[in-house]
């Protein structure tokens, strides 16, 4: 009978505790203030805040709701426990922040209460009415997309996903030949891009897929870690003197497959190993003088589990 592992299971859901309030505090502090809407509900939500006045937290509930039984209905029970306790931590911590908190932005280069003349570059604090603050677009951005990324890669290290719009995704996937990442992609623009429709503002859809992008980069590193690691073909007609370079040299395994060259017909052994980057490098050096002729196929690789590497079991 399988055990729980305790200890995993509580650092689960420490992630997800710990993530869900990164990603309120990015929202309401960051993201909020300077009018972005960096794609999934929370995005809309900001939008729709600026425009009619109510918490942000209650404008996504109301689609994120929704859109989990529909998304139950449509695709099953694909969500699990995890992501609908994300998306009512989220909402909790959210609502607990606009309540008690404001939103008066963290990065910014003044705030300005009651002004005598309002600078034009001067943004209005969320639902006050003469408190301005002077923005820091690029800064805000590189810091809300730090937060959101951390955020939600702690979500998903959970086991959880971030539900939202990504279900309107796997939706229109079931029933198209797009690939969900691109349905991704489109649904989190069109996002974006009421933004600019709001607010007539081109930069601002600008800064939101900036966030996007960083939020992405930084997602990876906290799923998979600083490790790159990289994956190696080798067809060549030295495999001893390869498998000498690789366990010897490099002190790595690896594994040997025998084939047949398409053109010539030739009976062709293929070598297939897992390096980190400075590992690579030395293998091509060495293989440069051992084969030359070689034929080389290196390709990224993420996750790697086993012997050598990350243990199966974490």
């Amino acid at each position: 009978m399988k055990t729980m592992n305790w200890k995993k299971e509580a650092l689960a859901y420490f992630y997800l505790v710990f993530g869900s309030l990164l990603f309120a505090l990015g929202d309401v502090l960051f993201v909020n203030p300077y009018l972005l809407a960096p794609g999934g509900t929370y995005g809309l939500s900001n939008v729709l805040n600026t425009v009619w006045p109510w918490k942000i937290s209650l404008y996504a509930l109301c689609m994120d709701i929704p859109l989990l039984i529909i998304g139950t209905l449509i695709l099953g029970p694909k969500f699990g426990f995890k992501t609908i306790l994300s998306t009512f931590l989220i909402f909790g911590f959210t609502f607990l922040i606009e309540t008690f908190i404001g939103y008066t932005p963290i990065i910014q280069n003044g705030i300005f209460e009651n002004p005598d003349v309002v600078n034009a570059e001067w943004l209005l604090v969320p639902h006050s009415e003469s408190i301005y603050f002077a923005p820091d677009y690029f800064l805000n951005t590189l810091v809300a997309g730090g937060i959101y990324g951390l955020a939600i890669g702690l979500i998903f290290k959970s086991g959880a996903t971030s539900g939202g719009s990504d279900i309107i995704s796997m939706i229109l996937h079931k029933y198209t030949k797009i690939s969900l990442g691109t349905l991704v992609m489109i649904v989190d623009s069109c996002i974006t891009l009421t933004t600019l429709i709001a607010f007539g503002q081109l930069r601002l859809p600008i800064y939101s897929i900036l966030v996007i992008f960083i939020e992405g980069k930084i997602i990876d590193l906290v799923v998979d870690g600083f490790n790159s690691y990289k994956t190696a073909f080798i067809v060549t007609d030295k495999a001893e003197e390869v498998r000498d370079i690789i366990v010897k040299d490099i002190n790595r395994g690896g594994t040997c497959f025998f084939g047949k060259g398409l053109y010539k017909g030739v009976d062709r052994k293929m070598i297939y190993v897992t390096l980190t980057r400075p590992e690579l490098v030395k293998l091509q050096s060495l293989l440069s003088e051992v084969d030359p002729e070689a034929f080389v196929n290196v390709v990224s690789s993420t996750d790697i589990l086993g012997k050598g590497f990350k243990p199966l079991s974490e």
